[in-house]
């Protein structure tokens, strides 16, 4: 059995509010309505005292800390924000609220950030959904006023901007991978079309045809001349070379690069894992990049599909 858990109810006009210990959403809809003289067979509407947010979930109901506020709707009343009216603490009723447009304090208007914290204090999952300037916003809020929005300890909403920070970290560490990979991509492209430019000699005058310097390969090791030079002279040669020459590189093994580069044991082995893991990384950031042009494909057939959806209902 689940234990009761302490919590406060009033009615719509907040001149009425009681204390209860319920176990349940509907123990609290049951207690309330003996507290306000609403029948129990009429259907009420438990929300939020704060912000109007409507409880209809049982799980969601235990997630909420003890002593949580709740309003009892009850026919066609409805939620409204609390107002202090002349400095007094009164809460007023809903029909006693109608005022001047003129005389509405701007303080009153909300922060573009409450929203986006009301829509977190629903579904945290949303964080996904949020765009960059919104996480920014609610990072930039105040460590206390976001709290009581919530309805957080302060330390649990520290805990939630710091997330949201790292949300946006990797975001900018996923756009900065993209951009050097789309570098990257189109330079060995221009390096692709810039070796099928050379044509390669014909057979019948392949020993008259000069190839430009570099270009020649080494009958003895089968790798271009330019690709040997790079391997023997140049410092961390695994990134000069082209990614289907590193290939080749680590395909031959220890033994062939050491008959290849006239190099020690030693020497080569370290070459070897140099290019492996030179080869592994450039992989890694292709796969990275085809993973996230697929999500961007699938949110976009998504989003194509939700549209289609709405102009069928329509």
């Amino acid at each position: 059995m689940t234990a009761g858990r302490p919590c406060k109810v009033c009615n719509f006009t907040r001149q009425q509010s009681y204390g209860v210990v319920v176990p349940s959403l509907d123990e609290l809809k049951k207690k309330g309505c003996e507290f306000f003289g609403v029948s129990p067979t009429d259907p009420v509407t438990v929300v939020l005292e704060g912000d109007g947010t409507i409880v209809e979930d049982q799980a969601y109901f235990l997630c909420l800390p003890f002593n949580t506020k709740f309003m009892l709707l009850h026919d066609k009343e409805t939620w409204a924000p609390a107002r202090k009216i002349d400095g007094g603490t009164a809460w007023m009723a809903r029909e006693s609220m109608i005022l001047e447009a003129d005389t509405i304090d701007s303080s009153s208007v909300a922060a573009p950030w409450w929203n986006l914290a009301l829509q977190l204090k629903q579904d945290l999952t949303s964080i996904i959904l949020l765009s960059e300037g919104d996480l920014q916003s609610l990072v930039d809020v105040p460590c206390s006023e976001l709290a009581s929005a919530l309805g957080f300890q302060e330390k649990k909403t520290e805990e939630l901007q710091e997330t949201l920070q790292r949300v946006l970290d990797r975001r900018e560490e996923e756009r900065q991978s993209k951009e050097l990979l789309q570098l990257y991509l189109k330079a060995v492209e221009k390096e692709d079309r810039r070796q099928e430019d050379v044509s390669p000699p014909s057979q019948g005058g392949a020993g008259d045809v000069d190839l430009p310097d570099g270009l020649e390969v080494d009958p003895a090791s089968g790798f271009m001349s330019r690709t040997l030079m790079v391997l023997k002279g140049k410092t961390s040669p695994e990134t000069r070379l082209s990614t289907e020459d590193l290939q080749v590189v680590v395909s031959r093994g220890l033994e062939a690069m050491q008959q290849v580069l006239g190099w020690d044991a030693g020497r080569t082995s370290a070459l070897l894992q140099a290019c492996e893991a030179e080869l592994s990384n450039r992989l890694q950031q292709i796969q990275a990049m085809q993973s996230i042009s697929s999500t961007q494909q699938d949110s976009g057939r998504q989003e194509e599909g939700t549209g289609t959806s709405t102009k069928g209902s329509s």
